[in-house]
């Protein structure tokens, strides 16, 4: 059984509960968005393997007790099977996030997180991935620039590389409608500032 860290809307510590609980009740807690990126300005999106979808490098709650850099090194361990040091990862900020939604049974997912948004140098080999299946089904590497132009127009493709659950990678175009993005939301607002930061620390 999980247990979390839970806050109130002003982010003031409460306690702890199961995790099962801090959703049915959409009490606040915490999560980490993880990210990576290359020297040459390019970031790197997982496809979820429940949607199909781009989304985070890596991204999960933390435990109770757990760190920022604890969970981000975790995340990525987990989802995609990369041992790194985040010491040094780079905050962009901490965003509210509130959702609800209808699970199969019927029941209500609350979700109300603190997103803990830090991205991270890499500097390994992308034959070194190895991803879980059931969170994970590849890896899409493409330009931030790119990436922000997108976002921007809200339509067409760029050029990325994907690379499979096989380390196969295979150079193609991205479309706009692959990336992950909620109703109510725009692709700019929910991935801009990951984005500008990495253009940020990849012009210097």
């Amino acid at each position: 059984m999980e247990y979390l860290d839970i806050y109130d809307e002003n982010g003031k510590f409460l306690g702890t509960e199961e995790r099962g609980v801090v959703h049915s009740k959409g009490l606040w807690h915490k999560t980490v968005h993880c990210w990576l990126y290359d020297r040459d300005g390019n970031v790197f999106f997982q496809r979820r393997s429940d949607r199909g979808t781009l989304y985070t490098t890596s991204s999960g709650h933390l435990s109770a007790g757990e760190s920022v850099t604890e969970a981000f090194q975790r995340e990525i361990k987990e989802e995609i099977g990369l041992d790194i040091d985040a010491s040094d990862a780079t905050k962009v900020g901490v965003v509210p996030f509130q959702m609800d939604r209808v699970k199969e049974d019927g029941s209500i997912f609350k979700d109300r997180a603190f997103a803990n948004v830090y991205v991270d140098l890499y500097e390994g080999n992308y034959e070194d991935f190895q991803m879980d299946e059931n969170e994970v089904s590849g890896i899409v590497i493409v330009s931030a620039k790119d990436a922000l132009d997108l976002f921007q127009k809200e339509s067409g493709s760029i050029l990325g590389r994907e690379i499979s659950l096989d380390n196969t990678m295979i150079e193609r175009e991205i479309s706009f409608s692959e990336f992950l993005v909620n109703d109510g939301e725009t692709a700019l607002e929910k991935y801009g500032d990951v984005l500008k930061k990495i253009v940020e620390l990849t012009s210097k």
